[in-house]
């Protein structure tokens, strides 16, 4: 692994170099926001390509780049899934649920299940919302970064997450969600550009793509494995990644934020389009290191160090700083967006709203400043609680801890919106005793599960949860005889704008292409 010595002092340069840009493009974003305005939606100025760069920027973390290289050099594309799939979700965005929020004029997603269901829904979800945040966006994001940091400076992990929430905070209190969205621009593309060198640099020293695939199992191409396969068996995938994808797409705050800040629902269409093209290339640029290095480097005794292990081997001087700067663009990226939707969550949904309703907007901007302070604070407390914890690798239930979040979320967004029957009851028992059942069986799942009892895929699982969910959404609004809410009125504010040729032919020829790339894979 590489380490501070291990740095030139062209490395130094080019890292602090990083360091500079970025601050100056923050400041200059800052500049950008009109006096007065809000920090959370950036005056709803945001183009496809800030709307794309931001929501894969914030779904690419340190965590992602090192364990899909080590998923890679594990077991090959199928991890993949978890990417390629995405776009069938980042379709619904754009087309069933970009349309509602912004024709209902919406900061928050609570805010919009508010209009729905009312008041004491957007509070269940708010709460909901800034824990889901705390937790899976600032302090595992945190941790992820902060083992990163701890092993190349050698530091303590607490002087590691204050470093990266300074950097990022700074953006998120100095210009919001615009700021983040400028230097996510910037990162993103400095981001695929070092990954692309990874790539090739190892291509070459392998001899090209036919020796990759005469060194590496068959089976490592394929998408689609038996279901008898323990990690990636094709049914739990096809069943339980849409309860995942539909809440991480389409209901998350920290996702979906900025097609709520678009400057139109065009906009918002072509940056969700972009966002889905920009995930085609997780598989080359964050999954094919792990595999060459499999090739190149069969004996490594720890998948979790293969992109580091490439970086080292096969860099000069100078791009391992640039590797440094990268991981810490994914890192300032996610942690800046995870901290801005925080920030507004608290703020509109539970500041304004209970607390000061005639507040200025001065006020509000003072109020998302402090919040995203203490949110902050907070998300160190849980990393550092986190650090604590010995002999429990977080990474490798990650994806289990979150198909656990995900079904009452995807419930209650995917009834509200497609069924006008269903009622504030049936909506706040989903989010209230649906989130104890789902998360109970989770910590069940991972920590308790009984002996003698036949232990489903973990998606699989959250499918079950999902369709059990949906049935007593359905029964609780069947024989619910309450007064129907006015929420109902939602379903008239839906953005009607005629959707253009270009919006419609680059959503087909994404749609052809995913579907090209999965039966050219199977």
């Amino acid at each position: 692994m590489i380490n501070a010595s291990y740095l030139q002092g062209l490395d130094w340069g080019i890292l602090i170099g990083y360091f500079v840009i970025l601050l100056a493009i923050g400041i200059w974003a800052s500049t950008q926001r009109k006096k007065g305005s809000s920090l959370f939606l950036a005056e709803n100025s945001l183009r496809w390509y800030h709307i794309g760069f931001s929501m894969w920027g914030t779904n690419v973390g340190p965590s992602m780049l090192i364990a899909s290289a080590s998923a890679g050099f594990t077991t090959g594309i199928v991890s993949g899934n978890f990417a390629w799939y995405a776009f069938i979700f980042i379709c619904m965005l754009a087309f069933v649920f970009a349309p509602r929020y912004l024709g209902s004029k919406v900061s928050t997603l609570p805010e919009f299940m508010g209009l729905r269901f009312g008041q004491s829904t957007r509070n269940i979800l708010a709460w909901y919302t800034m824990i889901t945040v705390l937790i899976s966006w600032l302090a595992l994001t945190l941790f992820a970064g902060g083992v990163l940091i701890r092993q190349v400076f050698d530091i303590p992990m607490w002087e590691s997450a204050l470093i990266l929430l300074a950097i990022s905070a700074f953006f998120t209190m100095l210009g919001g969600l615009k700021a983040v969205a400028y230097t996510n621009v910037y990162q993103m593309l400095l981001l695929i550009f070092v990954s692309a060198v990874i790539v090739i640099a190892g291509l070459n020293k392998l001899g090209g793509i036919d020796e990759l695939i005469a060194r590496t199992p068959a089976d490592y191409w394929v998408l689609f494995r038996p279901n008898s396969d323990v990690d990636f068996p094709w049914l739990p995938i096809i069943l339980g990644y849409p309860i995942s994808g539909i809440w991480f797409w389409c209901t998350d705050q920290s996702m979906v934020q900025p097609v709520l800040a678009a400057k139109n629902l065009r906009e918002g269409q072509l940056g969700t389009n972009f966002t889905g093209w920009l995930k085609i290339l997780d598989v080359p640029l964050y999954i094919l290191p792990g595999i060459i290095c499999f090739a190149l480097y069969p004996t490594l005794a720890n998948p979790d160090e293969a992109y580091m292990t490439m970086v080292k081997n096969l860099f000069p001087v100078g791009m391992v700083g640039l590797v440094l700067a990268v991981l810490t663009a994914a890192l300032v990226s996610t942690i800046g967006s995870a901290l801005n939707a925080l920030s507004t969550v608290f703020t509109m949904d539970i500041y304004v709203k209970k607390f000061n309703p005639q507040a200025s907007n001065k006020e509000i901007i003072r109020m998302g400043q402090i919040v995203t302070v203490v949110g902050a604070i907070i998300s160190v407390i849980i990393c550092v609680a986190i650090d604590s914890i010995k002999g429990l690798n977080l990474f490798n239930v990650f994806q289990s801890v979150l198909s656990f979040i995900a079904p009452p979320m995807a419930a209650v967004f995917v009834m509200g919106v497609f069924w006008k029957r269903t009622t504030k009851r049936a909506a706040n028992f989903t989010l209230t005793i649906g989130t104890l059942i789902s998360i109970g069986t989770g910590i069940m799942y991972l920590w308790a599960w009984p002996a003698g009892i036949a232990k489903p895929h973990f998606m699989l699982l959250s499918f079950y949860l999902w369709v059990l969910l949906v049935m007593c959404m359905l029964l609780i609004s069947h024989f619910d005889k309450s007064p129907m809410e006015e929420g109902t009125e939602l379903f008239d504010k839906v953005e009607r704008q005629k959707v253009g040729g270009l919006v419609a032919g680059l959503w087909i020829a994404l749609i052809v292409v995913m579907v090209g790339l999965y039966i050219f894979f199977n």
